[in-house]
């Protein structure tokens, strides 16, 4: 009975130990089977890793030294290092983004996304400009007062948007948008034309921008995209009618020729004026709806087969003759998928599915306001004075008292005075703009930015990808670190060190045969007689240099000094160069070339430190490395558990 309860006891921890079988141990440290494949796989180079016997061992020699050089690091205590925290917390906020969002919001999104760009919209508004931060009351008021006069008649669209209109790219023509499909205009105005019925007016929405309304013209079928290729003929607008009549005098030239059988290419190259195109035949890249003004757009559209070429199209630009080369219809959603994710996140609607996540955050863990513990602080910061030189200033210090509770998250009391110290950093301690606005505006930033923090820390005991993300990015920084202590600083700082090795391995470091001395290069026969003449005359090579090259001629001459090695030197040889000589020749360009040699150096000879800086240094770098390489190594001893490592090898 004692030997099959230990036998049932030995199989159950046998058992427990196959899901974290220890590969091997460098020093006291562990590091199981799984983690080590996981990270080999990850870093392989190949699709399907190389699992033999030597390649295993050797990345397992890698990664062991990399899994001591971070221990080293935790020994020091590197995350705590400032400039590495403020890293740290960057990477997890800017990572955290892409996990603090409702995943299913974000697929209905991106679906309702593909259905509307079955569909283009045409539509017409008026802007009352209100940026945030701003007074919304009177312009509200005013947006307000303009729906209603067309709501009842007393007012017609056009007119009302030419007259008070703020979208001065619109106001001109009535507010007349043109035809747009989804994802090319902010989300709330997308959202208003394709709620909005044909011929109907919407009811006034904020944006970014201010207050709309919008009345949608029609509605249609997506066109898809379109690829064609243009002759376009310029007007200036300075010439007035005068230019549009000799431009649509040359447009219907250039058709006549085409028409008498003169290929379509040709008449690019010797006509269009479009300089992004005419050195490709005039073809344009594929565009769909909202790309170009709609009159280009309609006749590249109305053409039927690829061939088929437009009469003259007037457009603000000048005429465009239009020839279609393709066109192509919208894409299958699973095709379409992964580009409208990443525009779907980076749009205003990534703010309506962080908002929905959030709000199932606050519900999960007791989230609770207290709006008078608001309106109190509210109060006090509203009473501060608008002008003067304390004008809208607070400082923090002076609400410190203030500590009822605002709001509460997973049972912790977020104050009046917390709000605050908060808001003095999101505002460098001004309510610059209308007070109520800014103290409202700054509240919401807060508890988002609370709830955002809250659940990013819980991101690294929940989301095991999230988490070995972070892992893997600390781990790199902080070696990063410790490489520059260690072996890339030191290797530039310890100037004794670099010596004593500089001295000891100074044979290394020669000059093949060679010289040393000047090299000028004159564009030209007057500025070599010019840069000679000044030479001679007593001035140095920076005051002639400067002297012949001037603003309007700044490539006259170029003068280099240094050690030359005839081996890398393609302007003389050994033989054609003396000690104090010149040697001088001229190319075929007119160049002239003027070599000046001081020394001629006929043997190799020894580099000095400073001559051989930048070699010395790197190889001083490979040897403190090595240095501290074996260090590692002798602190931290790897064990290696055979049988384990064993299991690994020829496994798929």
């Amino acid at each position: 009975m004692r030997k099959l309860l230990l036998t049932i006891i030995t199989s159950g921890i046998c058992m427990m130990c196959g899901y974290a079988q220890t590969l091997f141990t460098y020093g006291p440290h562990p590091v199981t089977k799984d983690e080590f494949l996981r990270v080999y796989k990850k870093n392989s180079i190949n699709k399907t890793p190389d699992m033999s016997d030597t390649a295993l061992r050797s990345y397992l020699d890698l990664y062991s030294l990399f899994r001591m050089k971070v221990a080293e690091a935790d020994k020091e205590k590197l995350d705590t290092v400032a400039s590495i925290d403020h890293e740290l917390d960057n990477y997890r906020k800017q990572l955290a983004k892409t996990y603090l969002t409702d995943e299913q919001v974000t697929n209905k999104m991106i679906h309702e996304a593909y259905d509307r760009m079955k569909e283009n919209v045409d539509v017409e508004h008026i802007l009352v400009s209100c940026t945030p931060g701003t007074d919304t009351v009177a312009p509200y008021k005013k947006i307000d007062s303009i729906y209603h006069l067309i709501e009842t008649n007393k007012a017609n669209f056009e007119e009302m948007a030419k007259a008070c209109s703020d979208d001065k790219s619109t106001k001109d023509n009535g507010g007349d948008v043109g035809y747009f499909t989804a994802l090319q205009i902010v989300y709330p105005f997308e959202n208003a034309a394709y709620e909005t019925p044909v011929g109907k007016i919407s009811k006034p929405f904020r944006t970014q921008f201010g207050y709309h309304i919008i009345k949608v013209l029609n509605k249609r079928a997506d066109r898809g995209q379109v690829q064609v290729a243009q002759i376009e003929i310029l007007v200036s607008k300075s010439k007035g009618q005068e230019g549009i009549e000799a431009g649509r005098k040359r447009a219907d030239s250039v058709e006549a020729m085409l028409k008498s059988g003169v290929p379509f290419d040709e008449l690019v190259k010797k006509y269009s004026e479009d300089k992004y195109t005419v050195n490709d035949n005039g073809v344009m890249k594929p565009f769909g709806v909202g790309k170009y003004q709609p009159a280009f757009e309609d006749a590249a559209f109305a053409l039927k087969k690829p061939g088929d070429i437009s009469a003259p199209v007037q457009t603000t630009f000048g005429f465009h003759i239009i020839k279609l080369i393709e066109k192509k219809p919208l894409p299958p959603y699973d095709t379409l998928y992964a580009t409208l994710k990443r525009k779907v996140e980076n749009d205003s609607r990534a703010q309506t599915a962080r908002d929905r996540f959030f709000d199932k955050i606050k519900a999960k863990n007791g989230f609770k306001e207290y709006p008078e513990n608001f309106n109190e602080i509210s109060a006090k910061l509203m009473a501060l004075p608008d002008t003067g030189k304390k004008g809208k200033v607070f400082n923090p210090e002076d609400f410190k008292q203030m500590t009822k509770t605002l709001f509460t998250l997973a049972g912790t009391n977020y104050t009046q005075a917390d709000f605050v110290k908060f808001t003095a950093t999101l505002t460098h301690g001004r309510l610059n703009g209308p007070k109520n606005a800014v103290v409202h505006d700054a509240y919401n930033n807060y508890v988002n930015s609370v709830v955002n923090n809250f659940e990013e820390h819980k991101l690294v005991q929940e989301n095991p990808e999230f988490k070995s993300l972070m892992e893997e990015y600390r781990d790199g920084i902080m070696l990063f670190e410790l490489m520059d202590r260690n072996v890339w600083s030191k290797a530039a700082k310890d100037s004794a060190g670099l010596k004593a090795y500089y001295e000891k391995h100074s044979t290394k470091y020669t000059w093949e045969p060679g010289f040393e001395g000047s090299v000028y290069r004159f564009k030209n026969k007057d500025a070599f007689d010019s840069g000679m003449a000044m030479l001679k005359g007593g001035m140095t090579d920076e005051q002639m240099v400067k002297a012949l090259n001037t603003k309007t001629s700044p490539d006259k001459v170029s003068e280099q000094r240094g050690h030359y090695e005839f081996s890398h030197f393609k302007d003389a040889t050994q033989a054609e160069l003396q000690k104090d000589k010149t040697k001088i020749t001229t190319a075929a360009s007119g160049q002239i070339t003027v070599i000046i040699a001081k020394e001629v150096y006929t043997t190799p000879t020894t580099k000095s430190l400073d001559e051989a800086r930048g070699y010395v240094v790197a190889e001083y770098q490979d040897y403190l490395e090595k240095q501290w390489n074996e260090k590692m190594r002798r602190e931290y001893p790897v064990k290696v558990n055979e049988p384990v490592f064993k299991s690994m090898v020829g496994k798929k």
